[in-house]
Formats: C-alpha cells, structure tokens, sequence
C-alpha cells in the first residue's frame, strides 16, 4: 500500500495476537510495519518484520522492488519483530548496504545466526546523517532507549515523513492502516505509551527535541496506524505524556512516600514514626500510605514523581506482604532510578522482609543507603527511635545529598 510517492508499506498484520512480549495485552492484535523508499538511484528498507511473517513481507516487497534495486536497508531497532525478516533479506539482496545505530553494532552482530555473515557493508549512524536515494534522502535522528538502546527514528526529508520506530506506534491491527480510516486506537496508543516509553521519559523529551523542529506530514510508526491526519496531535500529546504528571504545591519541595502494611499495628507504628522523623526536616513533604487501604495501580503516578520512598512490612512466611510486592513490582513501568529507598518492618519468627524489600529497590537501581530496620513483635521506644531517626537521616539527604557524605564521614 502506497503511503506517499514512491513510499510502500511493506509489512505484516498479526491480527490474533494477544500478548505481546509476555506482559502487553494486545486487543485485537498488531502490525509489524516496514516501508520500502523509491529513489532514482536504489530502494531502501526500512526495517523488517518478525520471522514468521518473512513471507508476507517478502511477497509485498516483490510487489515494488527487485531484489538488485534495494542498495539500502535502515534498521532502526534490532528487536526480532523489526529484524527477523532480515538475515533472509541479506541474502537476497547483496548490493544492500545496512545502515544502524551507533549504538547497535554489537546487537546487530548477535543478531545474525552462527551461519550468517556480517555484511561487509554497514555504516553505523548518528542525528544528522543523512544518506542520498537519488532525488530523495533520509536523515538520521538518534533516540535511544525508546525503547532500547539501538532505537532511531529516519526522515524522509522530501515527504516530510517520518519513520518512527517505536515512537508513536501501538499495537493495534487494522488492515486500514492510515489513522483516519481504522477504528479507534486512542487507547491503545496511551496504553503502549504507558507501557513502553514511560519508564524513559526523559528520553522521549530528547527525543521530540529533535522531531518537533521537523516538517511532518506522516508519521509512520514500527507497529500500530500510520498517522497520516494530524500527525503534530501525537507529537503533543507524547509532549504531554513526558511531561509531570503531579504538580508540586511548592516549588523546590522534595517528596517522601512512606508505605506500609501492617497485620497488629507495630509496622503502623514504625511507619509512623519514620513519617515523623521527616516531617522535622523543613523543605520535605512527607506522606504517610496504608497499602491496606488501596491498590497499587494508582501509586505509581506519585511514586514516580516521588524524591524518596520508604516501605515497611511484617514478615509472613518468610516473605513480605503481597501488596508490597504488588507495588514493587508496579514500578517497572516509570523510571525510579536513583530515587532514595529504605525499608523497615516488625516481625515474629524470622524478619526476611526487610532484606527482601531492599535487594528489590536495589534492583530497580534505588540508593539504599541506610540499613533497614526490624522490630521482633511490638517495637520499643529505642527502636522507634530508632525509625524516626531514618526518616529524619532520609529527609536530610533530600534536602542535602551531600549529608549522605557527611555522615560518612
């Protein structure tokens, strides 16, 4: 299907798929889109499409293109649902010089079976590179880790077109393609959003710092419609999506979340306290959050606006409460790096929570800085001193994060 002048959609609808990457639901399925660019000099490939839709590919592509005209193919991500048509396409196209990312070479090498050559012929890109078709160039733009860190957009400067990769796209299957004539997709784009760009939203920003400037008359994104109509709606909005989501009441304040659950009231108790311990510390917003009494969903928002967290659970059967974990395990969908994290908890038998809680935080790349705490049953007054004197030593290093050197000192 024509997209522009001498511009063909290539790809392959999935319309019965489900899931997608274990952990997206996908309505009523997806696309794998790639395009095929017509110059007076060659065709380029832009991108290809999972392995076991290689035939559908390879027959739309024969429909536009011989394989001795094609003298370039774009991968502008290297996942297997952009490249798994692409070891067979090397082969039938021999004078084809790739073109990727600066930073995929060692992706597009691991890529390759232990019987495929590398090709000889690939030139690795950067944001303003640019390469001659013959009457029509494609530019470079580099956004990486959108979603990973191979990931670039190419722009068709003569069309105004833009080939997104990820960026813009959503896993929805409408064989009607372009955004004006398939059904509605607006969640399916939020939702793709949420679950794949969100946690690199500083990275989204760089990135439409890099598009917005571009003359756009089509955005055509790696999965989901072609966004022929409007295409500058899904620049804002994706402007909007990485923007806060939570305005501050003041400006400069540094935020503490302070989760618990608690079975008889000695977690409460210690919650309480490191709550207290904070809120001595001017300049910091404390809050105080009983996972009991909500679900972990409408969390996230806060906690990735959040400066610091603290979590604290008992300890049952050697593990801590499920709706920690839920939480937890909530917060691969927004970035929490670097964010400052305890963890703290009453217990009966054995008190593995505490541990548990911060080897996760420290997987999720949170600074744990300050040994978590534990009470055996009721906490005593020392111990409780000893939680608000954690909420007092986490509130300072908000304020400061050099008092974290201090201390160490």
């Amino acid at each position: 299907m024509a997209v522009a002048d001498g511009v063909h959609w290539i790809g392959a609808l999935d319309p019965t798929l489900r899931t997608f990457d274990i952990v997206l639901r996908t309505a009523n399925g997806t696309s794998y889109n790639a395009y095929a660019v017509r110059g007076s000099h060659g065709v380029a490939v832009v991108d290809t499409v999972k392995e076991s839709f290689s035939g559908e590919f390879f027959r739309r592509l024969e429909a536009v293109a011989d394989y001795d005209e094609i003298t370039a193919i774009v991968l502008n991500h290297l996942e297997p649902d952009h490249s798994g048509a692409l070891p067979e396409l090397l082969r039938r196209a021999p004078r084809a010089h790739v073109y990727l990312s600066v930073k995929a070479p060692l992706m597009f090498k691991a890529l390759l079976k232990p019987t495929d050559a590398v090709p000889k012929g690939f030139t690795l890109v950067n944001t303003g590179d640019r390469v001659d078709l013959g009457g029509r160039h494609l530019r470079f733009l580099h956004t990486p880790f959108l979603h990973w860190p191979d990931t670039q957009c190419t722009y068709l400067e003569e069309e105004g077109l833009l080939f997104s990769c990820d960026v813009f796209g959503c896993h929805f299957c409408d064989a009607r393609l372009f955004n004006d004539r398939v059904g509605d997709f607006r969640f399916s784009f939020e939702y793709y959003y949420a679950h794949i760009m969100r946690p690199f939203r500083e990275h989204v920003a760089k990135a439409l710092d890099l598009i917005e400037p571009l003359d756009l008359a089509t955005i055509a994104p790696a999965h989901g419609p072609i966004l022929r109509h409007a295409p500058r709606d899904y620049v804002r909005r994706y402007r909007e999506l990485s923007g806060r989501r939570l305005i501050n009441e003041a400006a400069g304040e540094r935020t503490l979340l302070v989760f618990y659950l608690s079975a008889y009231g000695s977690t409460r108790r210690m919650a309480e306290a490191v709550a207290a311990g904070a809120e001595e510390v001017p300049g910091v917003r404390v809050s105080l959050y009983d996972l009991e009494g909500g679900e972990a969903a409408p969390f996230v928002d806060l906690v990735e606006e959040a400066d610091g967290l603290a979590f604290g659970s008992p300890t049952i059967n050697g593990d801590a409460a499920k709706p920690v974990w839920d939480l937890l395990s909530s917060l691969s969908a927004v970035n929490v790096q670097r964010k400052l994290g305890a963890a703290f908890g009453s217990y009966g038998w054995s008190g593995e929570a505490v541990d548990l809680i911060e080897h996760r935080l420290r997987g999720l790349k949170f600074r744990v800085p300050f040994e978590g705490l534990r009470a055996k049953l009721t906490p005593t007054e020392a111990e409780l001193s000893g939680c608000r004197e954690l909420g007092q030593r986490l509130a300072r290093h908000l304020v400061t994060p050099d008092a974290l050197l201090a201390e160490a000192a």
